[in-house]
């Protein structure tokens, strides 16, 4: 028999668990929702007397409530904040845990406070400060019912779900936020299995990308121990689908899910395979954080700047522009008489669009005072989780700027980064593109999180007037260069760049001649 011990995240208690506990029950485990101190249980205790600690001595008694000589596994089951006491209780009793599942929520580190792990990010940074002054006493109010999304995806939940949410909801002592998680070491031997719910934004096969991109931290997660489930629901599974859940659970307790591939192993990773289309080897001029790829031609050309997705790990190598598939698109830029520029930014965080934009600036800047590049004539072209960093240019395009184009793009924050109110929503900044051409490249079986900003820009950018370009891959993926039929993808990859050519060698309409800097422009586009 197993013996299931859950815990809720912010804001939440044992009530969320009501309808999975009795699933599990009926199957013939055991399960309990661990009342965890000033949420559930003691409530009028003063706030400043709860941290990270409590909670995790909370579980560490749920644990130690089960008879050892009664051959049960215990299996520890933490949601969003609930995987930290989760964690430290494991950590304390490695021998009693059969297992530990990280239910949508992240990986925590020793020393580092569940603070860490709150998705807005601006809540974050305040916090942070609070802390820094040794304010670590009182309460983080819950969200309004129109402020959940903030906290990650409400997919999948009914209006009665959500609104039980809402109902039930109650402050988090900030002592639990703010108190760093400490562990020892035993923990680590201990099995686990991650449940990814796809509508809050990840997936399977988006936590195997990042292992590839060969991230130290990320190597223990392709061990034989460790596995993975997906459902396709928002951050509240217990609510929006009970039934699933409880399967998800009875399975990872029998050790059951999908184990992920070790760097190297089997076939190259998707960002390492070969560009589908055979483009001439053009060498290669290496400057700062810049690659530059020229046409063999006279006179200044028009210039593409391709801008990468992320985030990707600090250590990544090869670095994104060494990536096959950003120098495809460079030499294939430079074959239509363009220089082709790729670069590295430092998207390493969903926290992180603030320093990438800077760097997108400084590499254009860059590009632009080469000798080989026509600076009145420049093209940024941005990928996947780049996308983003497309709204600067978007709200303010400089008129050099004669072209803007973006293939597989999230074009608005997904619902659990934390960056609703941020200035990286190009779905809302296209509305000041003006006369700007913008080229999409489409995948028609995108993920639907990552569709729906894509639908939302198009909706936007028609309803604006703008100069919308929309080049379909019907059947490609999210990657589609390196991960679907080139006869499909070939003739779209020719088609947007020669459209791209085009808007560069013509003049565009309606646009002033006054010379902007990218310096310029950042300074310009900077919050106020």
């Amino acid at each position: 028999m197993t013996v299931f011990i859950m815990v809720a995240g912010v804001f939440t208690g044992v009530h969320v668990w009501q309808e999975t506990a009795a699933r599990l029950v009926a199957a013939g485990n055991e399960a309990h929702a661990v009342p965890l101190t000033g949420v559930d249980a003691g409530r009028l205790a003063a706030s400043a007397r709860v941290g990270l600690e409590t909670h995790i001595a909370d579980v560490t008694a749920a644990i130690d409530a089960v008879d050892p000589a009664s051959d049960r596994e215990i299996v520890l089951v933490g949601h969003d904040y609930g995987i930290h006491p989760v964690l430290g209780a494991a950590d304390r009793r490695p021998q009693r845990v059969a297992r530990v599942v990280y239910l949508d929520c992240g990986m925590p580190q020793n020393g580092v406070p569940a603070l860490a792990a709150v998705p807005d990010h601006a809540l974050r940074t305040r916090l942070a400060e609070r802390a820094r002054c040794g304010e670590h006493e009182g309460e983080l109010a819950p969200p309004s019912r129109d402020e959940w999304q903030r906290w990650g995806s409400t997919a999948g939940g009914s209006g009665a779900a959500l609104e039980r949410l809402t109902s039930l909801a109650v402050p988090q002592p900030l002592g639990t936020l703010l108190q760093p998680l400490r562990l020892t070491g035993p923990v680590a031997a201990v099995p686990t299995t991650g449940v990814l719910c796809t509508r809050n934004g990840v997936s399977i096969d988006l936590v195997q990308r990042l292992v590839d991109f060969g991230d130290p931290a990320l190597t223990a997660l392709t061990g034989s121990q460790v596995t993975f489930f997906e459902l396709p629901t928002g951050h509240w599974p217990m609510l929006s689908c009970p039934a699933e859940l409880a399967n998800v659970l009875s399975r990872a307790a029998a050790g059951e899910g999908r184990t992920l591939r070790p760097v190297g192993a089997g076939a190259p990773p998707a960002h390492l395979r070969p560009f589908p289309l055979d483009v001439p080897e053009l060498p290669r001029d290496r400057g700062e954080h810049v690659d530059l790829y020229a046409p063999d031609a006279e006179g200044p050309r028009p210039a593409v700047v391709f801008v990468h997705g992320g985030p990707v790990p600090a250590g990544a190598r090869p670095a994104p522009r060494d990536w096959p598939t950003l120098v495809g698109y460079a030499r294939l830029a430079a074959t239509e008489g363009m220089v082709g520029v790729t670069l590295d930014h430092r998207l390493h965080d969903i926290a992180d669009y603030e320093r990438a934009a800077e760097d997108v600036a400084a590499a254009v800047e860059l590009a632009r005072a080469d000798p080989r590049v026509d600076a009145d004539r420049v093209a940024l072209w941005f990928f996947s989780g780049g996308g983003p960093l497309a709204a600067d240019w978007l709200e303010r395009p400089p008129a050099w700027l004669r072209c803007l184009a973006a293939s597989y793009p999230i074009l608005a924050p997904l619902p659990d980064w934390g960056l609703t109110g941020s200035r990286f929503h190009p779905a809302r900044a296209v509305a000041h593109a003006g006369a700007l051409p913008v080229v999409l490249l489409r995948a028609g079986r995108e993920t639907p999180e990552i569709a729906a900003t894509v639908e939302a820009f198009v909706t936007a950018a028609e309803d604006c007037g703008a100069r919308l370009e929309v080049v379909d891959v019907p059947n490609g993926h999210h990657g589609f260069e390196t991960l679907d039929a080139p006869e499909e993808v070939r003739p779209a990859l020719r088609h947007a760049m020669r459209s791209v050519a085009t808007h560069l060698t013509s003049r565009p309409p309606g646009r002033a001649p006054r010379q902007v800097s990218p310096a310029e422009a950042l300074k310009a586009r900077a919050p106020r």
